[in-house]
């Protein structure tokens, strides 16, 4: 095996920690809280602190990626993720495990855009669908493994948060193998002109390819956050609820490796559009078919199988469309684009829920699908050129 599989896997493996600890924390933290008696409202709040983590750090982790290289940030990002893992059984509040996971979504963003824009970086054109699906599938097998945890707190509330920091130390001391490398150096990044100029540049050339990762997000956080609550209220049982949510995961997961290479074989454009169509068929057949459990539970595998690869088919997207120069802000705007559809998904899902009656929630979904679906098929590429400016530091 050589030195850029041996680095590649290494990559994944970590996102795939990553991804645990994410899935862990999501339904951890909601059950601790609501057995302590803490409102759904502020329950969510606390939930968000990871996007905003994320959206805080953004506009600043272009400038150290580019003058230190990607192994140092995501060693910093793994530490800090860690860390911030092994501190929650100190102090149950409200507000310290906010401001924890807010470290989090920090330390999560500044490991995640490393390794995206590294492996983007490195990917050959007719293998980019085929690693960031691997990145995909590998981040969302952690993520659907995260809650196996959940149950661990019967046996002590502080198991779960200790078993998880330490299989992220475990991935953190295996960063130390890798060999450091850096972005294309072209482009001044220390000023805030040039940064929006670069900003300008990357929206101008791939503005299209953030739609999908928006689309996510906002799919993600809605079918996770809202969709429970609007099951409960058509009569769905919590074990079916589960079931559903389960079959949207497993088709993600079973797919991203195939999707990702029918994309290299047939490209990214002709795939995304393929895949965001049959989601907004198969979630306006869920809208019809509320009464019967196993049609939901087709209609939710079908979807799953479809968008569950719109975050990595839009990276490799983005790629396509962008300077190879301008791939770190490509990449840092699809973090920010996700956000963004993370922290929409469940306050638009909960507003439809709240303000609509006689209107399946599927359809919010499948119209996000359709609308994403339409900007694609009309979008006409810009050509690719290099970016060109001076670099300082």
């Amino acid at each position: 095996m050589n030195k850029h599989r041996i680095r590649f896997w290494l990559l994944v493996s970590i996102v795939g920690i990553s991804g645990f600890s994410q899935g862990m924390l999501l339904p951890l933290i909601a059950i601790i809280f609501e057995n302590s008696g803490v409102s759904s409202s502020l329950n969510g709040l606390n939930a968000t602190a990871l996007y905003i983590g994320i959206l805080l750090v953004s506009p600043f982790m272009e400038y150290p990626l580019r003058k230190f290289g990607y192994k140092p940030i995501i060693i910093l990002g793994g530490l800090l993720v860690a860390v911030s893992l092994s501190l929650f059984p100190l102090w149950q509040s409200f507000w310290f495990w906010f401001a924890l996971r807010l470290l989090i979504g920090i330390g999560d963003h500044a490991l995640h855009f490393a390794t995206q824009t590294w492996i983007t970086s490195f990917s050959p054109e007719n293998k980019r669908g085929r690693n960031l699906s691997l990145y995909g599938l590998f981040f969302g097998v952690g993520f659907a493994a995260g809650p196996l945890m959940t149950p661990l707190i019967n046996l002590h509330e502080a198991l779960p948060f200790i078993i998880s920091s330490i299989l992220c130390f475990c991935g953190w001391f295996l960063l130390f193998l890798l060999k450091n490398d850096f972005p294309e150096q072209t482009i001044e990044v220390n000023s805030m002109k040039e940064t929006i100029k670069r900003f300008r540049s990357a929206l101008k050339y791939g503005w299209v390819a953030f739609l999908p990762p928006f689309g996510y997000g906002f799919l993600e956080s809605s079918l996770n956050g809202s969709f429970p609550v609007y099951g409960l209220r058509i009569g769905l049982e919590v074990p079916n609820i589960s079931v559903l949510l389960f079959s949207f995961a497993i088709g993600a997961i079973v797919f991203q490796l195939p999707l990702g290479m029918l994309s290299d074989k047939f490209g990214r454009r002709m795939i995304l559009m393929s895949i965001l169509f049959i989601g907004f068929v198969s979630f306006t057949s869920a809208s019809f078919l509320e009464e019967s459990v196993f049609a939901l539970t087709i209609c939710l595998f079908i979807a799953g199988m479809v968008v569950g690869s719109t975050f990595s088919l839009g990276i490799s997207y983005m790629t396509d469309l962008t300077p190879k120069n301008l791939l770190p802000t490509g990449n840092l705007l699809c973090g920010i684009a996700f956000s963004i559809g993370s922290l929409t998904g469940p306050f638009l899902g909960g507003l439809f829920i709240e303000y609509t009656n006689n209107i399946s929630y599927f359809l919010i979904i499948s119209g996000m699908l359709l609308i994403i679906f339409i900007a694609i098929s009309v979008y006409h590429p810009t050509q690719v050129k290099e970016y060109k400016t001076h670099i300082t530091y």
